[in-house]
């Protein structure tokens, strides 16, 4: 007993000294939830290409936690406010709002004055078309090249672009929507989803809480097909059926997570296959994760994305951080969650392989990133934009805290105590020091003496990794490394590598794991044995790509131009521009290739490949 006692105290003690974000005062958004909160929101809006925009209102529930507010305060970016109108007995009224003044990544607050009584609101609006959480697609963008396309990316701060409301994962809240679409377009949302057309009018409904930046829309030439009974796909016709092969381990993935976690609390799981232009490699969107058809290799090989937004069902939908400085709540244990996932279907081979390529770009980040705090797990965001958690640190650094967590006290006690944070904390947000008072609870107060809290202080605050951390290995990069070192040294002709049975891991570890600085020659010998500038692997390409311009190989460069002209997922085209925008013989063509591919990427990628072209 005097040992948990010394334990709890010394617990307080390091709380105290972590930077954490106070939960009431999130400081990227400008509502107060401890004055009124959104218990619930019902979207009424059209769909319209021709002006890009979504039209319409939006009604909210409001929760009065202060009996003497008599403001509402909702986060704005760039939204057109009409009129707002208030229901007080069984009429609307029009009440005064004011939209204050936008600041640099927040938007502009929208302050609607409540009477007493009011705790219906209804805000008529229309988004415009340099929403940063929208991008409309001309038909030539998609895949079927006839009709337009519409998609959402809310996270971390950019729902307030398309609804009003309170933009911060701190509050929760229900929905419904009625959305009107034109002709031979179907919409699908975050909610339940109906597969069958219904006439340019769909109705949804998401019954458990989430929070702002779980809001997801889509909308254009959309079909489904079926994987199992609560999985399947929405795509473009020409990519059905291929991400429904690709994807068709889906099930397999939930029932895995279900034993080891507990049951998955969402109804179905389905799959939106969206046009290259995602800026992301998916988007855990309830009910509907959005997904890059990046990943539809034609083997499996990059399923590992699936399973890591699957995970988020878990944690981050279920649990969710309660601000992005918490980011690592959210990716860091569901990166753990998809090594896990990973292992159950595909096999401990398997797992290891990425388990160990997370681990380099993980060392990569933290040798490169700008400062040295930015390593931290508990991240100090104030005055920053979001976006700036979201790098392999969060994953990466979190995904090892709990491994090593684990390795310390068991795969057994800790799954039991997984499963029950999931569990205690279900449909809620927590912090930092939320996750850290039930891990002294739930684990370290049950199991004393197996860990110190000065290691956890080492996680949590410490910058890089701490001493004691675990570096992971795999047997099947060993005659990588030894097929490697042989051609380096001249022992072995590129064409006798034998890369017959090699993986797409296998091909990434080869590749990354190549001096930068290799030379043209060894170059053409790599390319004339394997014709990797032709690789269809998008994650292997990159790869490649990126040694390209490294080594000046110029018989690359019409793909790359093609590459990232039809691409726009970050991760694998922000490196390429700045490896470009680094050379001085290739800034021109990278400023070249960046004003034809701009107007297809999403205005999130605009953003950061701006900064780097500009």
């Amino acid at each position: 007993m005097r040992i948990q006692l010394q334990l709890t105290a010394m617990l307080i003690l390091m709380l105290n000294s972590v930077v954490l974000q106070a939960a009431q005062q999130d400081p990227h958004s400008f509502s107060q939830p401890e004055l009124m909160v959104i218990d619930h929101l019902d979207l009424n809006l059209d769909v319209d290409f021709e002006h890009q925009a979504l039209a319409g209102f939006v009604t909210l529930n409001i929760s009065r936690l202060d009996s003497d507010a008599d403001q509402l305060v909702l986060d704005t970016r760039d939204l057109n406010i009409q009129t707002v109108e208030v229901k007080l007995a069984d009429n609307w009224v029009k009440v005064k709002h004011t939209v204050g003044e936008a600041q640099p990544g927040l938007g502009a607050p929208l302050s609607i004055t409540l009477p007493k009584g009011g705790v219906q609101v209804k805000i008529h609006y229309s988004s415009q078309p340099q929403a940063s959480g929208l991008q409309w697609l001309t038909p030539a963008q998609t895949a079927g090249k006839k009709y337009p396309f519409l998609f959402s990316q809310s996270q971390a701060v950019h729902a307030r672009s398309w609804v009003p409301l309170q933009d911060t994962p701190q509050v929760r809240f229900t929905y419904e929507a009625s959305i009107r679409t034109p002709a031979g377009l179907k919409a699908v949302m975050s909610a339940e989803n109906d597969p069958q057309d219904q006439d340019g009018e769909y109705k949804f409904s998401m019954p458990q809480r989430i929070p702002s930046y779980l809001m997801a829309i889509a909308v254009g030439e959309l079909r489904f097909q079926a994987m199992s009974e609560r999985t399947a796909v929405y795509a473009e016709p020409a990519m059905l059926a291929a991400a429904a092969a690709e994807f068709e381990d889906t099930e397999a993935m939930m029932v895995a997570t279900e034993k080891r976690f507990g049951p998955y609390q969402w109804g179905r799981y389905d799959l939106l296959i969206l046009p290259p232009s995602f800026p992301f490699g998916g988007m855990e969107n309830p009910r509907l994760s959005f997904i890059t058809p990046t990943v539809i290799a034609g083997d499996k090989s990059l399923v590992s994305l699936i399973a890591h937004e699957l995970a988020h069902s878990w944690s981050g939908n279920l649990v969710t951080n309660a601000s992005w400085a918490d980011l690592w709540l959210n990716e860091g244990f569901t990166t753990y969650l998809e090594d896990r996932i990973i292992e159950d279907i595909f096999g401990e081979r398997r797992a290891a392989m990425e388990a160990v390529l997370g681990y380099q770009s993980l060392l990569d980040e933290i040798e490169t990133i700008e400062s040295p705090a930015d390593t931290r797990l508990a991240i100090d965001l104030q005055g920053r934009d979001p976006d700036d958690g979201f790098s392999s640190i969060a994953y990466e650094k979190g995904r090892w805290f709990l491994t090593w967590l684990e390795q310390c006290f068991g795969q057994q006690r800790f799954d039991a105590w997984l499963k029950g944070y999931f569990q205690r904390h279900a449909f809620q947000s927590i912090d930092t020091h939320g996750f850290l008072m039930d891990l002294n609870e739930h684990l370290l107060m049950p199991n004393p003496g197996v860990v110190t809290i000065q290691q956890i202080r080492m996680w949590i605050e410490g910058e890089g990794l701490p001493e004691n951390h675990l570096v992971p290995k795999s047997s099947a990069f060993e005659p990588i490394d030894n097929a490697r070192n042989s051609w380096l040294a001249g022992e072995l002709a590129a064409a006798n590598i034998n890369v017959d049975q090699w993986s797409t891991q296998e091909w990434l570890y080869f590749l990354n794991n190549l001096p930068l600085g290799i030379g043209n020659q060894r170059m053409v010998k790599l390319d004339q044995a394997f014709e990797l500038t032709l690789v269809g692997n998008n994650e292997v390409a990159h790869s490649w790509l990126k040694l390209a311009i490294q080594n000046q190989y110029q018989p690359a460069y019409h793909r790359l131009e093609q590459y990232l002209i039809g691409i726009g997922r970050r991760k694998l085209i922000v490196p390429l521009y700045e490896a470009l925008m680094g050379s001085e013989n290739d800034a021109e063509f990278a400023r070249r290739v960046y004003q034809q591919a701009r107007p297809g990427y999403h205005p999130q990628a605009q953003l950061t490949i701006d900064k780097i072209v500009n």
